[in-house]
């Protein structure tokens, strides 16, 4: 027998009892940031290999290990997106949009891709939110950007199960002259550092600071600290950061070890993270990154944004029972029809219930069947409420009214009187 068609591993599909949560996050982040002013932008999900490695970093776990990198009939090698800043940062380049010092504010969503090993919270095709900000330098926007997350946490619901981590990575100068005194220090440890982190002592010495190894972390406790490299600058731009944060009450961490594992950032750095997701707990993270624009090709452009795990802030909303409850009902009304007559009649008036009720969620029998068959139907669908066509009904020109959920007898409703019936009264169920 042949194999049976499986999706990739790591590479799940949203089934249809999924995506109403998946559509109440993703509105609920778009009417968000439509009312902080952010335009929404599409880019392609594939892109030149050249263009991540020249963005993220060639010695980067991204790009050595994760990326899904092929070639293409005419020999490019082209990449399926890891991450979207790099994207988007090449489409404003493209197309001009932040020339001449335009201040652009957009985000996007869309899936990534990284080959990483699959676990819970952790996929190899993922979706994210971003949003990225050009041409504003000043810790304001840094301080937006956050107090916008924690805004969508509390309209979510899941504000007190999330905790801010902050930190500075200072200027690249700055944060040159801090590699070249951590690498001296961790390389009069070398034997104590853990495999991994001696591979990147090598190649990326911040990531080191992101171990999870007990014994690295260990010899981390007395390693130099970025906060002591700081440029006058970037600490002038973390203090009023915090000045923010402070002022509208936003509670957050200092973490001299959050570097984030992109080559990048510069300046802000954060992380909104959580214990209640397992070893998964970042959720949403981003950070400031002024010269990356100019490292892809254009002019000087300051840069800043942050990208949020759609699945692992979906499964929080699970675990959490945080679900809104009008999301699981995906009918208000079924409507029964038995007979021909009856059927096209029916077309009809839910037609015109829909021209008066666009927002009513009116399903109609499809397939005939009889009484007891399209009732088990309507009763499936989780509606509200059956509205019956029968002969008695056609001959009297109304419709049976029959609630499905709680108490209430049947009725009779006049076909002129239906639709302003059903707003009253799906409002109120």
């Amino acid at each position: 027998m042949s194999k049976s068609l499986q999706a990739i591993r790591g590479m799940n599909d949203i089934l249809p009892e999924q995506t109403p949560l998946w559509r109440y996050f993703e509105g609920t982040v778009a009417r968000l940031l439509d009312n902080y002013g952010y335009k929404q932008i599409r880019m392609p999900i594939v892109e030149f290999t050249e263009l991540f490695k020249r963005s993220i970093g060639e010695v980067t776990d991204i790009v050595e290990k994760e990326m899904y990198t092929f070639e293409d009939r005419n020999g490019d090698s082209l990449t399926l997106r890891p991450e979207g800043t790099a994207a988007c940062v090449r489409a404003v380049l493209e197309h001009g949009i932040t020339g001449g010092g335009q201040v652009q504010k957009l985000w996007y969503i869309g899936p990534m891709f990284r080959h990483e090993r699959p676990q819970k919270g952790r996929y190899r095709q993922f979706h994210q939110i971003g949003l990225e900000v050009f041409n504003l330098d000043g810790p304001d926007i840094d301080a937006e950007l956050i107090i916008m997350t924690w805004r969508l946490w509390g309209e979510l619901g899941i504000r007190d199960a999330v905790k801010l981590e902050l930190n500075s990575l200072g200027t690249s100068e700055s944060r040159g002259r801090y590699r070249e005194a951590l690498v001296e220090y961790l390389s009069a440890h070398h034997d104590k550092l853990d495999e991994d982190s001696q591979r990147r002592l090598k190649t990326n010495p911040l990531r080191v600071l992101d171990t999870k190894n007990a014994d690295t972390q260990a010899v981390l406790v007395d390693a130099p600290k970025m906060a002591d490299y700081l440029d006058d600058e970037s600490r002038a731009h973390f203090e009023g950061l915090k000045a923010r944060l402070d002022a509208v009450g936003i509670p957050y961490v200092l973490n001299p070890k959050l570097v984030r594992g992109l080559d990048y950032y510069s300046k802000t750095v954060f992380e909104w993270v959580t214990d209640k997701l397992g070893a998964q707990g970042t959720v949403c993270a981003g950070g400031r990154y002024d010269g990356l624009v100019e490292q892809m090709g254009g002019k000087p452009t300051t840069g800043v944004g942050f990208a949020m795990g759609i699945e692992r802030l979906v499964l929080m909303l699970e675990t959490l029972e945080q679900i809104p409850a009008e999301i699981s009902r995906q009918v208000d009304v079924y409507l029964c029809a038995f007979g021909e007559e009856a059927e096209l009649a029916g077309l009809t008036l839910a037609e015109r219930v829909r021209d008066q009720l666009p927002n009513l969620r009116l399903q109609v029998n499809a397939g005939a069947g009889s009484f007891k068959s399209q009732f088990k139907k309507a009763d499936k669908s989780g509606a509200l409420y059956a509205l019956i066509l029968g002969d008695d009904e056609m001959a009297q020109q109304v419709v049976g009214f029959k609630p499905l959920r709680g108490q209430g007898e049947q009725q009779s409703i006049a076909w002129d009187a239906l639709a302003a019936h059903l707003a009253t009264c799906v409002v109120q169920g």
